[in-house]
């Protein structure tokens, strides 16, 4: 993939008010923390997340996709009519049909001309939707696309804390696969991507790589619409980063990069061993990075741009920063994508508060 004529415009995220921590987590547990003699704190170890956050009950992705892209769009200045492509692209959508996108495209009073449809790829749904519209900007067949999506954590985790409860017979090892449910949380995102005629900010897609690993596709399963997950997050972890480290060489022979060339990067948050095997894998250092999964948990398709958006709110890109969005998700699926960064486009600093903060109340880099 390489681009000429597609700019990356915003990134913007909506987050939950409501805030779970991993000791409220292992609380609801007690009877298997108990039975099982698990020490407290477990959790947070293992992972590096001590929150997440959840949705109301009952509401629907879609419900928050629109407050989230109508933000996008404000911020970008974009007019209505120039948006040819609407994709929402998260795991969790309003129905089986019609795509959650249509609810979407209506509620934002979208042109009938624009192309309307629903993306799922796991955790990787908005990256291929940002790579979908960059390819219908550069072809010439739209002007400028909206990526939306929204992750719903709350029955996930609810329904697997009532599981593992209810199960006596589960051991230590039972449990394993029900884990890297418990670290999922709730969050929506946008990406508004337009022609470089229309962009304000010069924030060139330069290109980028896709690889796929099909043989890892049972490594994590998910029944229904987030209602029962299986992961076996040791094996999809190694594996998912043998596979990125493969796509991370073409990703710099592409962008005829260097490691050492990349000065920031926002990518896939899972939890603390996943970042610092990564990291280490890619030849990368830590503070490139910004990471969102201490207090966010992995908020699945979303959690990539929700990352970027609060990364450019607190000033983490600076103008002709080399930016490498690095996407990893089960299946096996890696996609990698560089931008010459040059302007940010924000309406105020995040009040997020992080565990390596710079100021009071902004999250900052790990």
């Amino acid at each position: 993939m390489l681009y000429q004529n597609a700019c990356l415009e915003a990134f913007v995220c909506t987050l939950p008010e409501e805030v779970v921590t991993s000791e409220q987590i292992e609380t609801s547990l007690e009877p298997l923390y108990t039975r099982l003699g698990l020490p407290e704190g477990r959790l947070e170890l293992i992972s590096g997340i001590r929150q997440r956050r959840f949705w109301p009950a009952g509401m629907l992705p879609g419900e928050k996709s629109v407050e989230t892209a109508e933000k996008a769009i404000r911020i970008a200045r974009l007019d209505r009519r120039h948006v040819g492509a609407l994709i929402h692209g998260s795991v969790c959508r309003d129905f089986l049909e019609p795509a959650t996108a249509c609810g979407v495209h209506h509620r934002l009073g979208l042109p009938g001309e624009c192309m309307v449809y629903d993306v799922s790829n796991a955790c990787l749904g908005l990256i291929n939707g940002m790579v979908q519209v960059a390819n219908m900007i550069e072809l010439g067949q739209i002007r400028a696309g909206v990526v939306v999506g929204t992750e719903s954590s709350r029955s996930l985790v609810e329904t697997t804390i009532e599981r593992l409860n209810a199960d006596t017979s589960l051991s230590r090892n039972d449990i394993k696969p029900a884990i890297a449910s418990l670290t999922i949380g709730s969050g929506s995102a946008a990406v508004v991507l337009c022609d470089r005629e229309l962009s304000r900010t010069g924030n060139r897609l330069l290109g980028g790589v896709a690889r796929t690993d099909s043989d890892g596709y049972e490594l994590c399963q998910s029944e229904g619409l987030q209602e029962v997950m299986q992961t076996d997050s040791e094996t999809l972890m190694r594996e998912g980063i043998a596979v990125a480290k493969e796509a991370f060489a073409e990703f710099l022979d592409r962008m005829d990069w260097s490691a050492g060339e990349i000065d920031k990067t926002f990518c896939h948050q899972v939890g603390r061993a996943h970042r610092k095997l990564m990291l280490d894998a890619f030849g990368l250092e830590p503070a490139v990075d910004y990471s969102t999964f201490e207090l966010l948990g992995n908020t699945g398709a979303v959690a990539l741009p929700i990352t970027a958006a609060l990364g450019i709110e607190n000033g983490h890109l600076k103008k002709n920063d080399r930016l490498a969005l690095l996407g990893i998700g089960s299946g096996i699926n890696v996609v990698m994508l560089g931008i010459d960064w040059q302007r940010s486009l924000v309406e105020k600093r995040s009040t997020l508060a992080g565990p390596h903060k710079k100021k009071a109340g902004v999250l900052g880099t790990a």
